[in-house]
């Protein structure tokens, strides 16, 4: 194990850990939002900046993986989704892959949403659309924590 290596899996342990965080505080926004409907608009606009967050901490993830193991990150116009991809691949006597296909499609949604976040205003987010979201963020984050830290284990 060389000292980069180790670095980069406390890096992921760590990011894991304030990621469980992010997660909680969305699904506590998601119950307010229920639970009070009146001012549902502000609730729903938290939602919606967690989902963002939590889709852009685990691409982050990626991009160190992608940097630091690969030695290189995607360039194209559709760089967000091919380094998803690059993330379940294996490379051969480098790294196994990172993630799952299944992972990939889960977090295929989270990135297409994370576009509409920064190209709306969020008077125009579709609350069913976060709610579809929100239902899907336990099954992600169960798995996605896992696979990180299996890879942050093969790293260490």
């Amino acid at each position: 194990m060389n000292n980069s290596s180790s670095n980069l899996a406390d890096r992921i342990r760590d990011e894991l850990a304030d990621l469980q965080a992010v997660v909680q505080k969305c699904e506590r926004a998601w119950q307010e939002a229920k639970r009070q409907p009146e001012q549902q608009d502000i609730f729903l606009d938290s939602v919606a900046l967690n989902i963002h967050s939590i889709y852009a901490g685990i691409e982050s993830l990626f991009e160190l993986v992608a940097r630091h193991i690969d030695g290189s990150i995607p360039t194209h116009e559709r760089w967000h989704h091919e380094l998803i991809v690059q993330m379940t691949q294996e490379i051969p006597e480098i790294r196994p892959a990172v993630i799952s296909p299944e992972s990939q499609a889960l977090l295929d949604e989270f990135r297409r949403f994370r576009h509409l976040v920064r190209n709306v205003y969020t008077i125009n987010l579709d609350p069913e659309r976060l709610e579809a979201l929100i239902r899907k963020i336990p099954q992600l984050w169960r798995t996605i924590e896992l696979e990180l830290n299996a890879f942050a284990d093969f790293l260490a």
